[in-house]
């Protein structure tokens, strides 16, 4: 059998599907051939398949580097569930159990191992992965994550720069490394660290069309979200990213004060207590997770339908692989976030105070300005995002709330000029609030103090409020006319870039700031159907659906494994829809391979043609085995 034969016949009755997506069969194709692979692919996107099928199709064991310790059982697990010889080493393991996993290794009983790039570098593993090599062999190394190879990215993990080993010890195997984030010079660096400089190179589109984005000013952010969340996803699972630690607990208690279920995760709580939580939102429906960015990273729930942010995230970068976390499956789904001036000033004190050499900082500021440009824009939101990523777009994509509501613009350079000069004549040391109430000709004993009650800036702004200002003062920061000295306790300064407009040689439109929640709400709330063809479902169908999600939530909870894990939305859907009478007919649905149809087609078969007797008695304690149960 040719090797792309025998990469569709997996496919087929492994996976269950009939056909690839996006270029998996190339990458899949380059792989087969021995040659190595840098793979950009979105989330959601299938990046696994295109490792995991060359693994089961060459010989040997494909090795798969991922730094997600905290998920490798749940990896794994899915991969047992399809009838894959899977497991993973890592420090959760004890000492009979890692001995255990290297002999069956050795012994040619594993199809693919999962492993932390520090366990992967410590020699005792190199050296056992060279016995292998020599006796079963290995078939491929998958680099899962390789951004974090980037000292300039969001999650640069310095052991992945080491992983140039591989190309060094095992010669001819080849490497595949996959990522959803990396712009070009992070791609440049993965080439270059992971020594892939003849590697097949397959870039994907960046686009997740079902993905609606929506940035809002940051006043009453966690009320705004409330709403957000009541009026969209009032259900749903979701994320909601912070900055810091407690502002993650203080909104999650705030959520569950709400009546949600809203779990905390940050890294200063203890590892069984992350563990508790993820596995929660993991396995349980309507789940909100609140979380820094410690939390994400691989997380494969292919049903979260909103991600959240109440703090401004550090890049771009950061800001799409963590909304990406939504609609994995395809499905509508909102990337919502609310920031402010604070946020600003937060972050750039972070930078500053980090340990970073000046060059990786300049490198983060950088990052930053692209974000806040992001935030503060008025035009497509989606356009500018893609084109940060290399990927131009001639057309607005008309599902951001810049399309669905193009903002209100006015012509601020007026305002800027006495906004400016006024940071100017106090001496570029007092921060937004301060210059507000001279702006704004304030009686105030510390003005009088300084003698700013004299200055030709006192009072001079009266036309404008006091959240007008902090929007123009938010808005001259992001665009680059001030910025925020964190070394002085978070005065202003004027930038370079400030000149030509306090000179009046330029305009300046600025954004309108204007509470648009209702249009907001109808807008979202037509397009948030999770599903949009459950709605074209007869009601007997979307009965029928229910009672197999029913089914797949028991089945889950018995094996303790997430419910997608047993069957994606989509194939439920399938089975809804097309009512398969027999295991035959069943095996057409999609996602539905071998090993699910022998482990579960006749359950989901019974519950089909409504022979599932035993059903009512489940949920009253009724404890004989079910007959889908070996």
């Amino acid at each position: 059998m040719l090797p792309m034969q025998r990469a569709y016949q997996i496919l087929n009755n492994t996976y269950g599907y009939a056909d690839f997506r996006l270029n998996q069969q190339d990458i899949i194709g380059s792989l087969l051939q021995g040659r190595d692979v840098l793979a950009l692919m979105p989330t959601g996107g299938g990046k696994s398949l295109c490792y995991q099928i060359p693994a089961l199709a060459r010989d040997g064991v494909g090795i798969v580097v991922s730094p997600l310790i905290a998920l490798m059982q749940d990896q794994v697990d899915a991969l047992q569930q399809l009838g894959i010889r899977a497991a993973f080493l890592n420090s959760t393991l004890n000492y009979g159990t890692v001995l255990q996993v290297e002999r069956e290794l050795l012994e040619g009983e594993i199809d693919l191992l999962y492993v932390a790039p520090e366990r992967l570098l410590g020699e005792k593993m190199l050296a056992l992965l060279e016995r292998l090599n020599s006796s079963v062999g290995i078939a491929l190394f998958a680099i899962d994550e390789a951004h974090c190879v980037s000292q300039w990215g969001h999650d640069f993990r310095p052991e992945y720069q080491q992983l140039s080993v591989l190309a060094e010890r095992f010669p001819g195997i080849p490497r595949i490394a996959l990522t959803a984030t990396a712009d070009q010079r992070t791609r440049q660096e993965i080439i270059q660290q992971l020594r892939l400089q003849n590697a097949d190179v397959y870039i994907n589109s960046f686009d997740r069309p079902n993905i609606h984005y929506t940035i809002r000013q940051g006043q009453n952010a966690r009320q705004q979200l409330w709403r957000f969340i009541a009026d969209n996803h009032p259900q749903d699972a979701g994320i909601v990213y912070c900055l810091s630690r407690k502002k993650v607990e203080d909104t999650a208690l705030w959520l569950a004060e709400q009546g949600r279920v809203a779990l905390p995760y940050h890294a200063g709580m203890s590892a069984d207590t992350r563990r508790e939580h993820q596995q929660r939102f993991l396995r349980e429906d309507g789940v909100i997770i609140v979380a820094t960015i410690a939390f994400g990273m691989g997380i494969d729930k292919p049903d979260v339908r909103f991600v959240a942010h109440l703090s401004l995230p550090k890049s771009i970068e950061a800001y799409y692989q963590e909304t990406g976390r939504a609609g994995r499956d395809g499905q509508p789904s909102n990337a919502w976030m609310a920031y402010g001036l604070q946020d600003v000033i937060t972050l750039r004190q972070m930078m500053q105070e980090s340990t970073a050499s000046e060059q990786q900082k300049r490198v983060e500021h950088h990052k930053l300005q692209a974000m806040l440009g992001l935030c503060e824009m008025t035009t497509c939101r989606r356009q500018a995002l893609l084109e940060y990523f290399g990927e131009p777009t001639p057309e607005p994509c008309g599902n951001c709330d810049n399309c669905q509501s193009p903002p209100e613009v006015w012509e601020a350079a007026v305002a800027a000029q006495k906004a400016l000069s006024c940071v100017y004549r106090t001496g570029q040391r007092f921060g937004v609030n301060y210059i507000i109430d001279v702006l704004l000709g304030k009686d105030d004993s510390r003005i009088r103090q300084f003698g700013h009650d004299q200055l030709s800036t006192y009072g001079i702004g009266t036309e404008h409020s006091q959240a007008e200002w902090r929007n123009i003062f938010r808005q001259l920061i992001a665009l680059g006319y001030l910025s925020v000295d964190v070394d002085g306790h978070g005065g202003l300064r004027l930038t370079d870039k400030s000149r030509p407009l306090l000179r009046g040689e330029i305009e300046l439109h600025l954004r309108k700031e204007q509470m648009r929640e209702r249009v907001r709400k109808e807008r979202n709330r037509a397009e948030r159907t999770p599903r949009p063809e459950f709605e074209e479902m007869s009601t007997a169908a979307k009965a029928l659906f229910e009672q197999l999600r029913n089914l797949r939530t028991r089945l889950a909870k018995e094996q303790e494994v997430p419910p997608y894990v047993i069957f994606h939305d989509s194939t439920l859907l399938h089975m809804a829809n097309e009512q398969p009478q027999t295991l035959e007919a069943m095996r057409s649905i999609p996602g539905i391979g071998e090993r699910k149809l022998e482990q579960y087609g006749q359950a989901f078969l019974n519950v089909i043609t409504e022979e599932d007797s035993p059903q009512p008695g489940w949920d009253d304690g009724y404890t004989e085995t079910p007959p889908y149960r070996d």
